[in-house]
């Protein structure tokens, strides 16, 4: 997703043995390792740092699965958390895991002692060192040098916080209101009693500045304060009861009496709807000691982690593992209170029935990975963020495309949404609002968001339909905040085009073959920006000539990547892609230079370090595998398509390896999950070769099993299991492969086949066989 560049020095980047193929990279520093394992908890194994280093912008605080509250620290980066800053500014309520800008991190709170004379938390934040930090999934807790002891734990609406002081009668706890990751345009702060503080936050800003959105909060104490007060930009006023700022510094603290007890506790509520919101939530969530709500998110995140049961494989792959599974369920987010009111995208109140209404939706990167892996461990929850998604479209009267708590951010390109719906659509979780869906998609895929909406939807619409594609128009103003589908014109074409092949086979489903056909015809538009004198895709201007430079390594209009990237971005046609550059020869010869395939036979993860990856935000100007971001995330499973399938294990496991245990261990910002449940999936086996179908793609797991437990509302036989006995970084071509027994040699799956069956096992060598190498074993072309 859209990611703001900013210096940050790298891990090293050790070449990796061969023998390291299916393992892990030992973390950087003790101090980066999750919560000690004592009981073979699979919680355990998760490692909330990794990620926290090199733009990763993961946290590693304190969050519930799809929780509204992730209570975690700040750094002072500009997402929150950085594990090579070493000052904390406070901890925050809100953050998502991966984004690449600012978002979130309201409501700062720091517990500090002595007299309250600083009201920046830049200048008051308290220095801290890793060898006093641990973590683990539902818990944090640092040493601050102050001499203040910090742990944090969650419920879904709350964030509890446990300080332990020196003995002192100047023990603070300071709430910011005024300052965030994101612009905070107001703030209101009221102390209610002796015990509990109430705020509203207004803020504003995703990349750059958006409609506005309120978050209010209830925070109540263990015990009563001995005194309090507030401050307003400079000004501390001791006793004030209430204070509200402007686009300026506001807050509150509180003073304890820690000279007998040293303990402060402190539940904060969240509501995106008002004070009343907040204050049900800490009623029916609150009141419970800080030990009892770490207990109990710690057992909702081992069940959670226990839908997946992996056996195999190194100590160090077991870790990077579950903690890409952990950091998979932490969003979308829960938006709607206790009660099951939301605030809609038309800033109106709602109350969900029948359903909990999520928010923040990723979707340019989500609709490719982790859509489908919830869809698997978490169908219930997956019906439910598709039918808030579609809430969104009855209540704003546009479907999202990154939309962060009630306002729609415009950021990144294409029609993301389309596929994020059909996909919902072919797992079985949109029963009962199949048409209302297809008519939210087609309105979508149809039209254009009128000007005095927040949406830009497809924002080149009118073009794509007249002319089969949208046009690159560089430096054209920006008509709303956010990216614009005109400054990408080349890729748009391509995630338009893609849509388009997945709403036909909807509506093939449903019955609307008109619509099918159109829709078909319309999957085809990738051939429109395919430029015959250079055998790759190029954008055009408005005029229709293609422009920008002809290599490709060099080529504009592409987001977030060049077409050498995009090039194998079709997966509702991989056939015809494949015609178009010249044939199966040609394409295989192009993916083995574009994954540098000889040299990755040589050494996978010196390549994957060295030849693939460049830095967090190294887009453009390459003519190789990115594996930190969206676009390629299918690329190593076209050769399923091309009579070569051993050659997307060999990828994938070397990009495998690019996830370790330690703060460097992402692949890039992890996009709300997308990146982990790519690790995931790969590790598994079975990956979502066309986003929005029904179509798994297959590859040598990197475990010798994994059980996989499923929901039998939606998977009848309960559970699949995964099996390659005796995998290694040596045993690792598919020799055969076996459904419930039968025969497989097809190179994927459906979800009707993951439904009926039991087991997918494979069988293993040292050598390339013959398996899925005919034409009919591929993954088909749509329509």
């Amino acid at each position: 997703m859209h990611r703001i560049p900013r210096p940050r020095l790298r891990g090293p980047a050790a070449a990796l043995a061969a023998a390291a193929l299916l393992g892990g990279v030992l973390t950087t520093g003790a101090a980066a390792q999750a919560a000690p394992r004592t009981d073979g908890r699979l919680t355990d194994l998760v490692n909330p740092f990794i990620g926290t280093q090199n733009e990763g912008n993961t946290y590693p605080g304190a969050s519930v699965p799809f929780g509204m509250v992730q209570l975690s620290p700040d750094t002072g980066h500009n997402t929150g958390y950085d594990y090579g800053e070493n000052h904390i500014r406070g901890f925050s309520s809100v953050h998502l895991s991966g984004v690449g800008c600012g978002l979130g991190g309201d409501l700062p709170t720091l517990p500090t002692t002595g007299d309250v004379t600083e009201t920046d938390y830049a200048k008051y934040a308290a220095e801290f060192s890793h060898d006093d930090e641990k973590a683990s999934p539902g818990y944090y807790k640092v040493g601050l040098k102050t001499g203040i002891d910090a742990e944090l734990t969650a419920t879904r609406r709350t964030g509890v916080q446990r300080y332990t002081f020196p003995a002192t009668d100047k023990a603070n706890v300071l709430l910011n209101a005024g300052q965030s990751l994101h612009r905070t345009l107001s703030s209101e702060v009221e102390i209610l009693d002796n015990r509990t503080v109430r705020t509203a936050i207004k803020g504003s800003g995703f990349c750059q500045d958006t409609k506005a959105y309120t978050v209010y909060t209830v925070t109540h104490f263990d015990r009563p304060f001995t005194t309090s007060g507030t401050w307003n930009g400079d000004t501390v006023t001791e006793g004030s009861k209430k204070s509200s700022a402007t686009d300026a510094r506001n807050g509150a603290w509180l003073r304890f009496d820690t000279s007998k007890d040293r303990t402060v506790e402190a539940t904060t509520a969240l509501s995106y709807v008002d004070a009343k919101g907040a204050a049900l939530n800490l009623r029916a969530e609150g009141g419970h000691s800080f030990d009892h709500v770490e207990r109990a998110a710690q057992r909702d995140w081992e069940d959670r982690l226990e839908g997946v049961k992996a056996q195999g494989g190194s100590d160090e792959l077991r870790r990077t593992f579950y903690s890409s599974l952990y950091r998979s369920f932490l969003a979308p987010n829960v938006g709607s209170d206790v009660d099951g009111r939301y605030t809609g995208w038309d800033q109106k109140k709602h109350r969900a029935e029948n359903f909990t209404y999520y928010q923040n939706w990723s979707l340019w990167d989500t609709y490719r990975t982790q859509a489908q892996l919830l869809s698997l461990l978490a169908p219930r929850e997956s019906r439910d963020m598709a039918i808030s998604v579609l809430r969104i479209d009855a209540e704003s009267g546009w479907l999202p495309k990154w939309g962060y708590g009630t306002v729609e951010t415009n950021i990144m390109t294409g029609d993301p949404v389309t596929p994020f719906l059909t996909n919902a659509y072919q797992q079985g979780l949109l029963k009962g609002y199949e048409e209302e869906a297809y008519r939210a998609l087609k309105k979508n895929a149809d039209g254009v968001p009128a000007t005095d909406s927040a949406p830009v939807g497809r924002e080149a619409n009118v073009e794509y339909l007249k002319d089969g594609f949208a046009p690159y128009i560089k430096d054209r103003p920006h008509a709303k905040p956010g990216d614009s589908d005109y400054d990408h014109g080349a890729s748009a074409t391509l995630e338009y085009a893609l849509s388009d092949g997945m709403l036909a086979e909807m509506a093939r489903d449903l019955g609307h073959d008109a619509d099918a056909a159109r829709y078909d015809a319309r999957a085809q538009n990738y051939r429109k920006i395919f430029d015959p004198s250079t055998g790759f895709f190029r954008a055009r201007d408005a005029s229709g000539a293609f422009t920008g430079p002809a290599d490709p390594a060099q080529s504009e209009g592409f987001h977030e990547g060049t077409s050498w990237q995009y090039q194998w971005m079709v997966p509702q046609d991989i056939p015809g892609m494949v015609d178009l550059i010249g044939g199966k020869d040609a394409a295989n010869q192009r993916l083995d230079s574009f994954f540098a395939y000889d040299k990755l036979l040589a050494d996978p993860a010196k390549t994957a370090r060295e030849v693939w990856v460049n830095g967090p935000y190294a887009y453009y100007n390459a003519d190789k595998y990115n594996p930190q971001n969206e676009p390629d995330l299918i690329a190593p499973y076209t050769y399923l398509s091309t009579g070569q399938p051993w050659k997307t294990t060999d990828v994938v496991h070397a990009a495998l390896t690019l996830f370790t245990n330690g703060p460097t261990g992402m692949t890039g910002n992890d996009d709300l999950g997308t990146m982990s449940a790519w690790m995931v999936l790969s590790s598994i086996g079975v990956f979502p070769v066309q986003p929005g179908t029904d179509t798994w793609g297959l590859s040598t797991p990197a475990f010798e099993r994994v059980d996989i437990k499923l929901d039998r509302r939606y998977y009848p036989r309960g559970s699949l299991t995964v099996s390659a006995p005796g995998a290694s970084d040596t045993e690792r071509y598919i020799q055969s492969a076996r459904l419930d027994g039968a025969q497989q040699s097809r190179t994927y799956l459906t979800t009707d086949d993951i439904r009926s069956a039991r087991s997918l096992s494979f069988t293993v060598g040292s050598e390339p066989s013959a398996w899925g190498t005919s034409p009919e074993d591929a993954p088909p072309a749509l329509g």
